[in-house]
């Protein structure tokens, strides 16, 4: 272990001279006529200045032109818009096309990787992609068979590529890159198939790893030093094995196929972790530490500044892995730097950035049952921790016993569809589900590239408040509280965007691409693209003129029925029942719809 110390700070050492590779990426990202970036900047604030389309007009959106992908499972992420060109990427096979803006949409070139299909029945819940990254003149694609592929951005032809896993054993990706500084963080999928999560540094010039940081293991592999804290205080040796039973830590999940944030100022990425392994928690007593915890690295060097588990033990699928959003706020008359994520789990939570300090936990939801509160009393022996009801506990008595009326399910009271903030209304702006579950765990065994989940699902609408299964709200991240919320007939499975021009878009699993006013939540503007949207809206600038850019093609976990054929209720864990009615309003189809004002 000191020879590990030594070594990452003789890195850091190192590389805190190392030149920035793209110097102008912040700039670019700073340049509200691009999307440069699929979280819109490092914050994941997913906000734009542009304000030439605004809740006085937005009413007058038109269609400006379309795009066909080609691929008709489900399309996540967005386009990216870099000088005169869009870059749009499809899922499964992972096709990317580079646009030319200032001639109609012409395909300048087309990137289709050579994948084995095998990798396809190893990808959890749909074969999704959220999206390409940019960075030093290349675009950077994470395959779904993990191949990291570098793209000169001009012409489209390899510079680098590097395999980042191995499907063989269940290891995919279903995420984007993020770059920073001179590397690109990385993460992995295949949490339901035993992987053991880690997140990996690639230098850009080349694609050597710089380094590689695991969610579970000895400290060697998980890269924590003694100053490394939970709640203020250090998680102590080997904190990512003893609270694990057994080897069970070497195929513990924990994978980080989410969303990355990057504070430049403190030199830190901040990030999430998923589910352990195996579903059935009865199966991996203890903490097991370190899945559903927001974690902080330097950048430079990966070594872990804090961690928080939200959800030790998980006993549900609350996935941690959720885009963690960067502002700079007052609370309780202090200046903080503030990170805001909205977890599976169904709480909203407010951190202090720098030093992992929790502030706010509250429900965002009110559906939620599974706990009654997050303990916030920091002398308590459980502060930090959800307060479990035993009625919506999944390990009753042993396993076979079906927990009954849990909320949220395992697809959590929001996925990986990332909000928005606007530094305007300080608010942030989440698209939700309102679903609740059946959940019975079964014993299962491991073996290398077989799903090892353990549990039977049954999904279905919460009901009662708010009524549909899902809702577009508006949250307080000071106080934890929903300052209002727009319901939906499905969950919203779209990533949002705020602008200053007073208006939040969205769009519906039915296919609508929704405009609402930032401050009440009043629809402004609905169009109904042609599939259901799964996609992040996005906005530019091109030719003095602003533009609004949706995928749509019905897919992921909550459209696996549609997108894979799937008629079973119990079938892609639980979701295929309850969305069923999901195949009454739309079909297959993967499509680019770009909307602006008219001349």
């Amino acid at each position: 272990m000191k020879k590990f110390l030594t070594l990452t700070a003789a890195l850091a050492i190192c590389t805190a001279g190392v030149a920035v590779a793209d110097p102008n990426l912040q700039s670019m990202m700073d340049d509200p006529n691009q999307w440069v970036s699929q979280t819109g900047d490092y914050k994941n604030q997913r906000y734009s200045k542009l304000d030439q389309i605004n809740k006085d007009n937005v009413g007058n959106l038109q269609v400006a032109w379309t795009f066909s992908t080609g691929v008709l499972r489900g399309h996540e992420g967005s386009p990216l818009v870099i000088g005169d060109t869009m870059y749009v990427h499809t899922p499964f096979p992972n096709i990317v096309y580079a646009l030319n803006l200032a001639d109609e949409g012409k395909i300048l070139w087309k990137y289709e990787p050579k994948q084995d299909p095998n990798v396809i029945p190893v990808m959890c819940c749909d074969t999704v992609h959220r999206g390409v990254a940019y960075s030093d003149g290349k675009i950077y694609l994470h395959q779904a068979d993990t191949t990291i592929v570098a793209l000169d951005a001009k012409s489209g032809a390899v510079v680098w590529s590097v395999k980042n896993g191995d499907p063989g054993i269940g290891e995919t990706n279903t995420a984007t890159v993020m770059p920073v500084k001179d590397k690109i963080i990385v993460g992995i999928s295949g949490g339901e198939f035993g992987v053991r999560g880690s997140v990996t540094a690639y230098n850009i010039s080349d694609g050597s790893r710089a380094w590689r940081a695991y969610s579970m293991g000895p400290d060697e592999d998980i890269l924590v030093d003694a100053n490394t804290t939970h709640l203020g205080k250090p998680v102590g040796k080997d904190s990512g094995m003893n609270t694990w039973e057994g080897d069970q830590w070497k195929i513990g999940g924990g994978t980080t196929w989410g969303w990355y944030s990057y504070d430049a100022e403190e030199n830190m990425i901040y990030y999430g972790s998923g589910n352990p392994s195996t579903w059935n928690p009865g199966q991996r007593p203890g903490d097991n530490r370190w899945s559903m915890t927001i974690m902080a690295r330097d950048a430079d060097t990966g070594v872990a500044k804090w961690f928080y588990q939200m959800t030790p033990h998980d006993e549900w699928d609350y996935d941690g892995i959720n885009e963690m959003i960067l502002t700079e706020q007052e609370i309780d008359g202090k200046a903080r730097k503030i990170l805001t994520h909205f977890d599976r789990n169904g709480f909203g939570y407010t951190l202090d950035r720098v030093s992992g300090e929790l502030l706010v936990a509250e429900k965002f939801d009110p559906k939620v049952n599974w706990a009654t509160h997050v303990e916030m009393d920091k002398g308590s022996a459980q502060y930090g921790r959800p307060q479990v009801v035993a009625k919506y506990s999944t390990e009753q008595n042993g396993e076979d016993v079906n927990s009954t009326g849990i909320c949220p399910a395992a697809l959590g009271s929001k996925d990986q569809q990332p909000a928005a903030y606007s530094p305007k209304s300080e608010l942030f702006y989440v698209p939700t589900n309102h679903v609740c579950m059946d959940y019975e765990p079964f014993r299962v065994s491991y073996t290398a590239g077989q799903p090892y989940v353990g549990a039977t699902l049954a999904m279905y609408p919460a009901g009662e408040s708010h009524g549909g299964m899902g809702n577009f709200i508006a949250w307080d991240g000071k106080t934890g509280k929903i300052v209002w919320s727009v319901p939906e007939q499905f969950s919203v499975w779209s990533g949002a965007l705020a602008t200053a021009g007073d208006i939040v878009f969205y769009g519906t699993l039915e296919g609508y691409l929704k405009a609402v006013d930032a401050s009440t939540g009043k629809e402004l503007y609905k169009f109904k693209t042609p599939s259901g949207i799964i996609g992040n809206v996005m906005t530019y600038a091109h030719g003095g003129k602003q533009y609004v850019a949706i995928l749509s093609g019905v897919g992921g976990w909550a459209g696996i029925g549609l997108a894979a054929g799937l008629t079973n209720p119990n079938d892609g864990l639980g979701a295929v029942g309850g969305y069923a009615a999901l195949s009454d309003y739309t079909a297959l189809g993967g499509n680019l719809t770009v909307f602006a004002l008219p001349n």
